[in-house]
């Protein structure tokens, strides 16, 4: 995923998951014999009052430089589209934007903080409700964008990037987006939670499962 001479821009919401992925990595410059750089990137919404200070005082703290790029996703998502099922286009446009960015401050890659249980759930959001076997790779180059992205905690399980952020007393910032809590994603998080009650093994089955099922790059 990572080689000498990389500049990666690293995705930051100010949640848990991308605060995390940014620690490690900063962390793993110390010990890993290649040299590269990281560049920490936040995207604005353009709605509700959000505070990134915990964001810009923790890539001070770990020496690393910190972009905010405004946008107004969500109020071309919210506010003039009104779109019902927002996630989809508001993932898009965010996409594009980080990308953007990300080639701006002339990065090669770029680094989300997508996990193991984020790698489940968009293995059946397709499955229940696209009718196709598919989620996303560990690394998927753009040819369009010259760019790769990169996912270094897609074996990590959701509870122990929950323990590391506690352990290391990471403040996170409130996602401002008001479907948050509402998604299809949401349901099946919800769904997989009442499996496990009778199947402890479900989510490393289904893991297992998509790791031999030869979808790109796994």
């Amino acid at each position: 995923m990572i080689q000498d001479g990389d500049r990666i821009a690293v995705g930051v919401s100010g949640g848990k998951d991308s605060l995390t992925l940014l620690v490690a990595l900063r962390q793993l410059k110390n010990f890993l014999p290649v040299k590269f750089e990281l560049k920490a990137i936040t995207l604005t919404m353009g709605i509700g009052e959000v505070d990134l200070s915990p964001v810009r005082e923790l890539c001070e703290r770990i020496d690393v430089s910190y972009t905010v790029e405004e946008t107004l996703i969500g109020k071309i998502v919210f506010e003039e589209r009104k779109e019902k099922n927002p996630c989809s286009l508001c993932a898009n446009l965010r996409r594009g934007a980080l990308h953007n960015t990300a080639k701006r401050l002339g990065c090669n890659k770029v680094a989300l903080a997508h996990h193991m249980d984020d790698v489940i759930e968009t293995f059946l959001l397709s499955l229940f409700y696209e009718g196709r076997i598919h989620t996303f790779s560990p690394v998927t180059y753009l040819d369009r964008k010259g760019l790769y992205l990169i996912r270094p905690l897609i074996y990590t399980e959701e509870k122990l990037v929950k323990q590391f952020v506690k352990a290391n007393n990471i403040i996170t910032v409130a996602n401002p987006c008001p479907a948050n809590g509402y998604t299809k994603r949401q349901y099946i998080k919800d769904l997989l939670a009442e499996l496990r009650k009778e199947n402890r093994q479900i989510k490393s089955n289904i893991f297992g499962a998509i790791k031999r099922s030869g979808i790109d790059n796994w």
